[in-house]
């Protein structure tokens, strides 16, 4: 995709009421850089005018399968489009290319439903909610024990601070995923994120002292903003600093004019599902569909499969400078 197309593409994502931020066309250079999955990005046109999107990739993995996903590594994707034609052209193509690479299943990551006679996963759900101009106000919004721990925090003496590049952050995140049993991405995919998106792409820090206790990546999407990947060391939990951090992220967000908090996706039963719902947050299903090709079933690549219960426990248990150098190589099969 050269420049003009792929600024063809995001104007139209900016201007589609179906678009997410994970429908731009910088997505196409971060996963094959990062991770190396074949990418189509396809659209619909009529007399040379951008009618629909659908940007898909190919995850091939001997662990997990061989599937085609709009899209891997991002929550929301699917066909947008302006009008059903475009959209059903899309959802065509897709399907036919999904036979002709002979996957295992087309996975669509939808907001909204699109195939009802498809299988799906209920396990996703999404939190999103409007914010107040005044940062006061969305403070109050949040529920009185959540709040407590936000002033906490500030009482601690922690103070937040962007960052031009992504190594404290990773370090923080890494950290954090590693106690949870999951492997890391790696650092270049989230320098490929700063590179690709720029001022839509923020690092936000939260130090104690001279030293970073927590740290978030988040989008920033027309109103919105995404706080999407974040992590804290050993001492966030004591000074709330984690509570603090998407505060400070809500109260940046909001003096820059944003008007949409989206908080991403959680699974229903995990602890992130909880914490969101404390803060005031009411869950949305996502509606994963999956058009079944070689498959027998849904796949169940995620840490509440049971299967995958030891291999946690033991990933838990690696020295964290082997999980960060081993974690890279496993995730990007995961998608």
């Amino acid at each position: 995709m050269g420049t003009g197309d792929a600024e063809r593409w995001d104007r139209f994502v900016q201007a589609c009421p179906d678009a997410t931020f994970f429908h731009r066309a910088g997505w196409k250079n971060v996963i094959e850089q990062a991770f190396g999955h074949p990418v189509w990005f396809l659209y619909a046109e009529s007399d040379g005018v951008l009618r629909g999107i659908l940007p898909l990739a190919q995850i091939r993995s001997p662990l997990f399968g061989n599937s085609l996903v709009s899209l891997p590594f991002c929550v929301y994707g699917g066909v947008a489009a302006l009008d059903a034609e475009a959209a059903a052209a899309l959802d065509a193509a897709a399907q036919a290319l999904a036979a002709r690479l002979g996957v295992d299943h087309l996975e669509y990551r939808n907001l909204a439903p699109r195939h009802a006679d498809w299988p799906r996963s209920d396990m996703y759900h999404t939190f999103r909610k409007p914010l107040s101009p005044e940062p006061d106000t969305n403070l109050l919004a949040i529920p009185r024990k959540q709040r407590a721990m936000v002033r906490k925090g500030a009482a601690a003496g922690l103070l937040s601070r962007f960052d031009d590049d992504t190594e404290r952050f990773y370090a923080l995140y890494a950290a954090s995923v590693h106690r949870l049993g999951t492997p890391v991405f790696s650092r270049r995919y989230f320098r490929l994120l700063q590179q690709e998106f720029g001022a839509d792409c923020e690092v936000l820090c939260i130090e104690h002292g001279a030293q970073a206790v927590s740290g978030v990546l988040s989008f920033r999407f027309r109103d919105e903003i995404l706080p999407y990947y974040g992590g804290g060391g050993q001492a966030a939990r004591a000074l709330a600093a984690n509570d603090y951090m998407y505060w400070e992220v809500m109260r940046h967000a909001c003096q820059r004019g944003s008007r949409v908090f989206d908080f991403g996706r959680s699974k229903a039963g995990t602890g992130s599902y909880d914490f969101k719902k404390n803060w005031g947050f009411t869950p949305q299903p996502l509606h994963y569909e999956y058009q079944l090709h070689r498959a027998r079933q849904v796949p169940a690549n995620h840490p509440l499969n049971p299967r995958y219960r030891l291999l946690i426990r033991a990933w838990q248990r690696l020295p964290l400078r082997l999980a960060n150098a081993l974690g890279p190589h496993i995730v990007r099969q995961l998608g």
